[in-house]
């Protein structure tokens, strides 16, 4: 979510992955995919370096370029699973 100003001082937050478009016409109109629009007091680069910055903090809590993802996201065994062996018919 990025927060934005409306032309009348009000802050929102909008979830940016819902933006469609943004134009100066000559406010700065947010286009949403599902076609609602709304006008905020920031530039057009404003509202885009805070897409940016708020995708890169997302990806800053994703494991770094070269981690091995399967062993990443493995499943956790608990240190007891090993002494708790079933054998078939008991």
């Amino acid at each position: 979510m990025i927060r934005l100003t409306r032309l009348n001082n009000q802050v929102l937050a909008v979830n940016s992955d819902l933006i469609k478009f943004v134009e100066n016409a000559p406010d700065t109109v947010l286009t949403l995919v599902n076609g609602e629009k709304i006008v905020v007091r920031e530039s057009t680069e404003e509202v885009i370096q805070r897409v940016v910055a708020f995708r890169r903090a997302v990806l800053a809590g994703m494991p770094s370029a070269g981690t091995d993802l399967n062993s990443a996201l493995a499943p956790v065994k608990h240190p007891d699973a090993e002494h708790h062996i079933h054998h078939q018919g008991d």
